[in-house]
């Protein structure tokens, strides 16, 4: 029963939307008030239907009913998280503005942002898995063929063929070059339109590279005929990417091979946000008092500034200033050498200061002032940086996002003296790593760690 279910996607989401925010409310309303009922008050019912329209409207912006055959559960969480936190702010904002505030309590309102969110991720979650579990028993399917046999088009085929809970049913390669029945060859390009027709195939996949142009215009031609679906497979010679975005020039289809996370301005937003918030309550409760208390420690055991200031690569590759508290006694090759164990530039209490990370407190006057962020790569002298770019693979990607107080790589065993080759390419892949898979959730795992080695000892901090 191929397609059986598509089209009615976006409204069974609507109607489970709408059921959930439903119970969401008179179940808050009963656990904060005693009686579920009493909410329904006219105007209470009146500023639900409102709510219901702020939350399709949020939906709407960010495409969270868009139809996705091939999902991950993940994303579908992430998704849903978006448009709760943008119907919890405009709510907010709406109920301060027109101050309906009187009409629903804080705890109300805390309780039912919370059963939302339980109840939106649990329904999104369950729609998902449902339909997975009737494509692996025949439903809503798609009949697919490809045509072009290259790398590309077998890695594609062993996807349908291996994740059965899509619902693509592989019928077969065409292509004029290759041998008829090697891995799946069932027919010549020519053979195309005589087979789409006679096992009624919704979707053909096309490797351009394979055809002529002729042949190609004569496949998108019958396709727009004969309403069927056509797909491009992108082929770079071997060149695979699970990192790739389409993005429109006009009408000009571009593929951006390395879309990050924080390439979206929500996701950006709200990282500064944090950021901002997270810098200025260390400051405020913590640097206030215990920034003067190091600074006579240190200005009373060794000659010199209290503040080390060097320059550093930030993002998109930019200089900045980073400030540091002084741990070594002045030298000039502070800008040449990294620290090592043992070094006898580094002074008594400076040992103590980089043991315990004290050292870096500083860097959350960068942080506020934009040019780090709390968690991310961490930056390096420029003289280390061009040594590294030099024997890591992609060392310079980690520089399309700020640099860190602390990173993925220094929770994960690559801190302190990391000069060795798998060293270096170790803590590179990992800062790649965090810039391609950032979440909000990430950041609070790190610095989770970060606070628990600074607490447990690092033995790689010295």
């Amino acid at each position: 029963m191929p397609g059986l279910y598509n089209k009615y996607i976006k409204l069974i989401n609507s109607v489970g939307d709408t059921i959930t925010m439903t119970v969401a409310a008179v179940a808050a309303h009963g656990l904060v008030y005693g009686n579920p009922l009493s909410i329904l008050t006219t105007e209470k019912i009146y500023t639900g239907i409102v709510s219901l329209g702020i939350w399709f409207l949020c939906s709407s912006l960010s495409g969270t009913y868009k139809f996705y055959r091939v999902r991950k559960v993940t994303n579908v969480i992430v998704s849903a998280l978006k448009v709760l936190i943008l119907y919890v702010l405009l709510t907010q904002a709406l109920l301060n503005i027109f101050d309906t505030g009187s009409r629903f309590s804080q705890p109300f309102l805390v309780t039912y942002y919370l059963l939302l969110l339980v109840l939106i991720v649990a329904w999104r979650v369950s729609v998902v898995k449902i339909m997975r579990l009737l494509r692996r028993r025949g439903y809503n399917n798609r009949r697919v063929i490809i045509v072009g046999f290259s790398e590309a088009g077998k890695l594609l085929k062993e996807f349908f063929e291996n994740h059965p809970e899509y619902g693509y049913h592989f019928k077969g390669f065409f292509d004029d070059h290759a041998p008829l029945g090697q891995e799946g060859v069932v027919g010549r390009i020519s053979d195309v339109e005589e087979f789409t027709r006679e096992l009624t195939i919704d979707e053909i996949y096309c490797c351009p590279s394979r055809l002529d142009n002729m042949q190609l215009q004569r496949l998108v031609d019958f396709v727009d005929d004969n309403l069927v679906r056509m797909k491009l497979i992108t082929d770079f010679g071997g060149f695979q990417s699970s990192k790739l975005k389409l993005d429109f020039y006009n009408m000009l289809p571009v593929l951006i091979m390395r879309p990050l996370p924080l390439d979206d301005a929500i996701n950006k937003v709200f990282k500064r946000a944090f950021d901002i918030f997270f810098s200025l309550t260390v400051i405020v409760f913590l640097l206030s008092w215990l920034l003067p208390i190091l600074a006579v420690i240190i200005k009373l055991t060794s000659s010199g500034p209290v503040f080390f200031k060097q320059t550093r690569s930030g993002i998109d590759n930019k200089d900045f200033q980073c400030y540091k508290l002084r741990s070594m006694y002045v030298n000039k090759e502070a800008n040449l050498l990294l620290a090592r164990r043992g070094d006898s530039r580094i002074t008594p209490v400076g040992a103590f200061l980089r043991k315990t990370s004290l050292d870096e407190l500083p860097q959350f006057f960068n942080v506020l002032l934009g040019h780090m962020s709390i968690v991310g790569p961490r930056p390096h002298m420029l003289k280390l940086g061009e040594e590294y770019a030099q024997v890591a693979e992609k060392y310079m990607v980690r520089h399309f996002i700020k640099p860190g107080v602390t990173g993925l790589s220094q929770v994960r065993g690559y801190r302190g003296d990391t000069t060795a080759l798998y060293q270096i390419r170790g803590r590179t892949k990992l800062d790649i790593f965090y810039l391609e898979n950032w979440s909000f959730l990430l950041d609070l795992k790190i610095i989770y760690y970060t606070v628990y080695n600074a607490v447990k000892g690092d033995e790689a901090a010295f």
